[in-house]
Protein backbone atom coordinates (compact mmCIF):
# COMPACT_ATOMS: atom_id res chain seq x y z
CA UNK A 1 0.00 0.00 0.00
CA UNK A 2 1.35 3.41 -0.95
CA UNK A 3 0.07 6.26 1.16
CA UNK A 4 0.86 9.67 2.56
CA UNK A 5 -1.26 10.21 5.66
CA UNK A 6 -1.23 13.45 7.62
CA UNK A 7 -2.59 13.27 11.17
CA UNK A 8 -3.36 16.56 12.89
CA UNK A 9 -4.87 17.60 16.19
CA UNK A 10 -4.24 19.50 19.37
CA UNK A 11 -1.81 18.70 22.16
CA UNK A 12 -2.70 15.39 23.87
CA UNK A 13 -5.51 14.75 21.39
CA UNK A 14 -4.38 11.18 20.68
CA UNK A 15 -2.88 11.94 17.28
CA UNK A 16 0.40 10.05 17.81
CA UNK A 17 -1.39 6.96 19.08
CA UNK A 18 -3.72 7.09 16.07
CA UNK A 19 -0.79 7.55 13.66
CA UNK A 20 0.95 4.53 15.19
CA UNK A 21 -2.19 2.43 14.76
CA UNK A 22 -2.17 3.18 11.02
CA UNK A 23 1.14 1.34 10.72
CA UNK A 24 0.01 -1.81 12.49
CA UNK A 25 -2.00 -4.74 11.13
CA UNK A 26 -4.68 -4.77 9.81
CA UNK A 27 -4.08 -1.23 8.44
CA UNK A 28 -0.70 -2.09 6.96
CA UNK A 29 -1.02 -4.86 4.37
CA UNK A 30 2.61 -5.94 4.70
CA UNK A 31 3.83 -5.66 8.28
CA UNK A 32 7.25 -4.40 7.18
CA UNK A 33 9.49 -2.91 9.82
CA UNK A 34 8.54 0.69 10.52
CA UNK A 35 10.98 3.54 10.99
CA UNK A 36 9.85 5.96 13.67
CA UNK A 37 11.38 9.30 12.71
CA UNK A 38 11.72 11.55 15.73
CA UNK A 39 12.74 14.82 14.14
CA UNK A 40 12.83 17.37 16.90
CA UNK A 41 15.62 19.04 18.79
CA UNK A 42 17.23 17.22 21.70
CA UNK A 43 16.07 18.58 25.05
CA UNK A 44 17.46 18.32 28.54
CA UNK A 45 14.04 18.23 30.17
CA UNK A 46 12.81 15.38 32.41
CA UNK A 47 9.14 15.94 31.50
CA UNK A 48 9.99 15.77 27.78
CA UNK A 49 12.10 12.64 28.36
CA UNK A 50 9.16 10.96 30.12
CA UNK A 51 6.88 11.86 27.22
CA UNK A 52 9.33 10.42 24.68
CA UNK A 53 9.71 7.25 26.76
CA UNK A 54 5.93 6.76 26.92
CA UNK A 55 5.82 6.89 23.12
CA UNK A 56 8.68 4.37 22.86
CA UNK A 57 7.08 1.99 25.34
CA UNK A 58 3.88 1.63 23.34
CA UNK A 59 5.55 1.07 19.95
CA UNK A 60 6.37 -2.48 18.79
CA UNK A 61 9.92 -3.66 19.47
CA UNK A 62 10.35 -4.30 15.75
CA UNK A 63 10.14 -0.58 14.99
CA UNK A 64 13.39 1.32 14.54
CA UNK A 65 13.75 4.78 16.02
CA UNK A 66 15.72 7.33 14.03
CA UNK A 67 16.38 10.70 15.62
CA UNK A 68 17.20 13.28 12.97
CA UNK A 69 16.27 16.85 12.15
CA UNK A 70 16.92 16.07 8.46
CA UNK A 71 13.51 14.58 7.77
CA UNK A 72 13.90 14.92 4.00
CA UNK A 73 17.04 12.77 3.96
CA UNK A 74 15.48 10.23 6.33
CA UNK A 75 12.35 9.89 4.19
CA UNK A 76 14.44 9.57 1.03
CA UNK A 77 16.62 6.85 2.56
CA UNK A 78 13.72 4.85 4.04
CA UNK A 79 12.99 1.48 2.49
CA UNK A 80 9.77 0.78 4.38
CA UNK A 81 6.96 2.62 6.14
CA UNK A 82 7.86 5.73 8.15
CA UNK A 83 6.09 7.47 11.01
CA UNK A 84 7.28 11.09 11.14
CA UNK A 85 6.45 12.50 14.57
CA UNK A 86 6.11 15.40 14.42
CA UNK A 87 6.18 18.32 12.01
CA UNK A 88 5.98 20.78 14.91
CA UNK A 89 9.19 19.52 16.48
CA UNK A 90 10.82 19.35 13.03
CA UNK A 91 9.90 22.98 12.38
CA UNK A 92 11.18 24.01 15.81
CA UNK A 93 14.54 22.40 15.04
CA UNK A 94 14.70 24.13 11.66
CA UNK A 95 13.87 27.54 13.14
CA UNK A 96 16.52 26.95 15.83
CA UNK A 97 19.16 25.98 13.26
CA UNK A 98 18.60 29.05 11.09
CA UNK A 99 18.22 31.42 14.08
CA UNK A 100 14.78 32.54 12.96
CA UNK A 101 13.07 33.21 16.28
CA UNK A 102 14.05 36.84 16.63
CA UNK A 103 15.89 37.53 13.35
CA UNK A 104 14.26 39.49 10.54
CA UNK A 105 12.31 37.22 8.20
CA UNK A 106 14.35 38.22 5.15
CA UNK A 107 17.44 36.74 6.82
CA UNK A 108 16.06 33.21 7.13
CA UNK A 109 12.98 32.82 4.94
CA UNK A 110 14.79 31.55 1.81
CA UNK A 111 16.63 28.90 3.84
CA UNK A 112 13.46 27.73 5.57
CA UNK A 113 11.61 27.63 2.25
CA UNK A 114 14.38 25.45 0.78
CA UNK A 115 14.12 23.04 3.72
CA UNK A 116 10.33 22.89 3.40
CA UNK A 117 10.69 22.27 -0.35
CA UNK A 118 13.07 19.37 0.36
CA UNK A 119 10.72 17.88 2.95
CA UNK A 120 7.74 18.24 0.61
CA UNK A 121 9.62 16.51 -2.24
CA UNK A 122 10.66 13.64 0.04
CA UNK A 123 7.08 13.38 1.38
CA UNK A 124 5.68 13.15 -2.15
CA UNK A 125 8.23 10.49 -3.16
CA UNK A 126 7.91 8.33 -0.04
CA UNK A 127 6.05 5.06 -0.68
CA UNK A 128 4.38 4.96 2.75
CA UNK A 129 4.61 7.69 5.35
CA UNK A 130 2.38 8.83 8.17
CA UNK A 131 3.20 12.29 9.51
CA UNK A 132 1.90 13.87 12.70
CA UNK A 133 1.43 17.61 13.11
CA UNK A 134 -0.12 19.95 15.63
CA UNK A 135 -3.19 22.00 14.90
CA UNK A 136 -2.15 25.48 16.01
CA UNK A 137 -4.72 27.68 14.30
CA UNK A 138 -7.59 27.36 16.77
CA UNK A 139 -6.29 29.57 19.53
CA UNK A 140 -5.52 33.22 19.94
CA UNK A 141 -2.80 34.85 17.87
CA UNK A 142 0.38 34.41 19.94
CA UNK A 143 1.50 37.52 21.81
CA UNK A 144 5.17 37.04 20.96
CA UNK A 145 6.84 37.13 17.56
CA UNK A 146 8.39 33.68 18.01
CA UNK A 147 4.96 32.17 18.65
CA UNK A 148 3.50 33.87 15.58
CA UNK A 149 6.41 32.69 13.41
CA UNK A 150 5.90 29.12 14.61
CA UNK A 151 2.11 29.08 14.26
CA UNK A 152 2.17 30.72 10.83
CA UNK A 153 4.89 28.46 9.44
CA UNK A 154 3.44 25.26 10.89
CA UNK A 155 0.03 26.13 9.48
CA UNK A 156 1.51 26.73 6.04
CA UNK A 157 3.55 23.50 6.22
CA UNK A 158 0.50 21.48 7.23
CA UNK A 159 -1.56 22.93 4.37
CA UNK A 160 1.19 22.15 1.90
CA UNK A 161 1.58 18.50 2.91
CA UNK A 162 -2.21 18.06 3.16
CA UNK A 163 -2.57 19.03 -0.51
CA UNK A 164 -0.53 15.99 -1.60
CA UNK A 165 -1.65 13.66 1.20
CA UNK A 166 -3.75 10.68 0.24
CA UNK A 167 -5.50 10.97 3.59
CA UNK A 168 -5.81 13.59 6.32
CA UNK A 169 -7.14 12.67 9.77
CA UNK A 170 -8.12 15.15 12.48
CA UNK A 171 -7.93 13.80 16.02
CA UNK A 172 -9.90 15.52 18.78
CA UNK A 173 -10.31 14.03 22.26
CA UNK A 174 -9.08 10.68 20.94
CA UNK A 175 -11.77 10.64 18.25
CA UNK A 176 -10.71 10.49 14.59
CA UNK A 177 -12.38 12.38 11.78
CA UNK A 178 -11.06 11.65 8.28
CA UNK A 179 -11.25 14.95 6.41
CA UNK A 180 -9.59 13.78 3.19
CA UNK A 181 -9.40 10.28 1.74
CA UNK A 182 -8.20 9.63 -1.78
CA UNK A 183 -7.52 6.16 -3.19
Amino acid sequence: MSARVLVTGGVRSGKSRHAESLLLPPHLDDPAPVTYLACGPQRDDPDWAARVQAHRDRRPATWTTLESTDAAAALTAATGPVLLDCLGTWLTAQLDEIDAWESPQEQWEAELDARVDALDAAWRAAPHVVAVTNEVGWGVVPAYRSGRVFADRLGMLGQRLARSATRVDLVVLGQVLTIKDEP
